[in-house]
């Protein structure tokens, strides 16, 4: 097979090019035999196959990332705790992983790994697959001589983020399957069923109630300019999108999700379980209370909280314990705030955390349960609701006509 590689030579001078070899470990191999110290080694692959793989990377969804990142911390944890050297198992890691981007990350970290750099420092090539805390434990377990607990603690932390989504996500398959369904049918009723009813009422002339004839004109609107709605739906969506992305729009999106009236209070409550989830594992690997802070906020993805954060930054810094800046805020419960000060003050505040942690977990399974049982009837309700007032305004010129024959006789 055909490896580009990128290599420097003894002055230092980069050099590139493509050798053939059977996999990149004899290529790698070869090249140091001639004098090369190796950066890269990739295979080659041709305008056709880099697209296929573009695609196949950009199939690769979140959930499945993180699942491949849970596993993965979970196979360095059994491998390296029975004794097994990092690029062993980097390399049985890898003998494992199908075909595809996630094996070709982790050959990549094989390779760095063995050209003498840190497993770390190769995780930090990929911040889509590893972001800044996963790479700064891992820093912190080499340091300290204790990556194996620190890769079951990521995996343990994974396997959590990995179930909260996946509840999340499989509480709002239904939902959404009703909104869909509804939607298809009152539209369908708009375009094939209202209309046969206009021509049934202009073919009897009967005189038409002002909802009747308000829903036959939207009925109109519908099959003669379609067009023009789906041109006002996508460029909603994307004026939307585009306003959302802006730092106002963030912070209108922000503000909105934690203030509307029972989903706020899943958002808060998942925000909390997952901050201070981070702020134990950080906390227990001996990450200094500053930069634990600082990397925290990075991964809120709330921009309240990022400033919430920011605020016990500041606290930090002036030497004040952290669980000032938690005290008077709507954010967190009071119940987290007092846990986190008698964290500071039994000196086992990251143990504490994940205690608390575990705990909001359970309890945010719960909420999304309860909160999934409420969706569903309320979008059953409205549905029925948009269903009969269609047939109600279709029937009502009929009761008229014959609330009129019925006269004459």
């Amino acid at each position: 097979m055909k490896l580009a590689y990128k290599a420097y030579d003894g002055a230092g001078k980069s050099a590139t090019g493509v050798i053939e070899a059977d996999d990149t470990m004899t290529a790698t191999e070869a090249l140091r035999r001639r004098g090369l110290y190796v950066a890269e080694v990739i295979e080659q692959k041709t305008t056709a196959a880099r697209r296929q793989s573009g695609r196949r990377q950009r199939r690769v969804s979140r959930s499945q990332k993180l699942k491949n990142i849970a596993m993965f911390s979970r196979q360095l944890h059994v491998l390296i705790s029975s004794g097994t050297q990092i690029v062993d198992a980097l390399r049985a890691v890898e003998r494992q992983a199908r075909p595809g981007p996630w094996r070709d990350v982790i050959g990549h970290l094989r390779t760095r790994v063995e050209e003498g750099s840190s497993l770390s420092d190769a995780m930090q090539n990929h911040e889509d697959y590893f972001d800044a805390i996963y790479c700064n434990l891992i820093a912190a377990g080499e340091s300290s001589g204790h990556l194996s607990e620190m890769f079951d603690r990521l995996a343990v932390f994974k396997q959590k983020q990995l179930k909260v989504r996946n509840s999340i996500l499989g509480a709002m398959i239904y939902p959404c399957m009703l909104v869909t369904l509804g939607l298809s049918v009152f539209v369908m009723l708009l375009l094939f069923v209202v209309p046969r009813f206009s021509t049934l009422f202009e073919t009897m002339g009967v005189p038409l109630p002002s909802s009747t004839a308000a829903l036959l004109h939207i009925s109109s609107a519908f099959r003669h300019f379609w067009w023009a709605i789906l041109l006002l739906l996508g460029g909603t969506v994307f004026g939307v999108r585009y306003y959302l992305r802006t730092p106002r729009g963030r912070r209108f999106r922000d503000v909105l999700v934690l203030r509307l009236p029972y989903i706020g209070r899943v958002a808060r409550s998942l925000s909390s379980a997952r901050i201070i989830s981070l702020l134990g594992v950080l906390l227990a690997a001996k990450i200094p209370v500053l930069e634990t802070l600082r990397l925290v906020r990075g991964a809120t993805g709330n921009i309240l909280y990022e400033e919430l954060i920011m605020q016990a930054e500041e606290y930090v810094s002036r030497g004040e314990p952290m669980s000032q800046a938690f005290g008077d805020t709507p954010l967190f419960s009071p119940s987290i705030y007092e846990a986190i000060r008698s964290g500071e003050h039994s000196g086992e505040i990251d143990q504490l955390l994940l205690n608390v942690a575990s705990f909001l977990d359970e309890e945010n399974e719960t909420i999304v349960r309860s909160l999934t049982s409420i969706i569903e009837p309320v979008i059953l309700i409205v549905m029925g609701i948009l269903v009969g007032l269609i047939a109600i305004c279709m029937f009502l010129p009929l009761f008229d006509l014959t609330a009129m024959t019925q006269g004459q006789t």
